[in-house]
């Protein structure tokens, strides 16, 4: 199963971003601290996880502290072994998800994939600019590859290019 797991961080200096090997983590923990060994005194340190053009993590932290995850799909956990890691603990987000999908019901948009179980913190970017109810409409829409979510999520948190850059290199 082939990732790419990409860092956002915000520091004094602003956003900057850097890949995250996860190859040979042991536990979340261990996710966590390579999190934070891309910028120790990082405000805001930011992980999204992309799976095989099929599933995508967030992960949070905050002043290097209070981990939180949202997960796209459950079924990232039975998938694989980092997929059990990241999301395998998780449980369904605080929104319904059939809420989410009833209210955003449009002709012109794709549907929302019928399958999709999301999990985890819905809401750990919602003081950035992103909503719970926007996360799981992107990662719910069928059609919508992880990179494409990552992509739009950190065009609204304002760290698009920053990431963008990190892809191209």
């Amino acid at each position: 199963m082939s990732y790419f797991a990409g860092a956002a961080v915000r520091g004094s200096a602003g956003w900057t971003a850097a890949e995250v090997n996860l190859n040979g983590v042991g536990d979340i923990e261990e996710v966590a601290d390579r999190l934070r060994d891309v910028d120790l005194d990082a405000a805001i340190s930011l992980l999204f996880v992309e799976s095989d053009d099929t599933y995508l993590v967030v992960m949070r932290l905050d002043e290097g502290e209070d981990l939180r995850i949202f997960g796209s799909d459950s079924a990232f956990a039975e998938e694989s072994r980092l997929g059990y890691l990241l999301v395998g603990d998780l449980k369904a987000p605080a929104i319904e998800i059939d809420d989410v999908v009833e209210q955003t019901a449009d002709p012109d948009k794709p549907a929302a994939d019928p399958d999709a179980d999301p999990v985890g913190e819905a809401d750990l970017l919602a003081d950035l600019g992103v909503s719970a109810r926007r996360l799981l409409e992107l990662c719910t829409r069928e059609g919508l590859l992880p990179a494409d979510v990552t992509a739009e999520v950190c065009q609204t948190v304002g760290c698009g290019d920053e990431v963008e850059e990190l892809r191209e290199a």
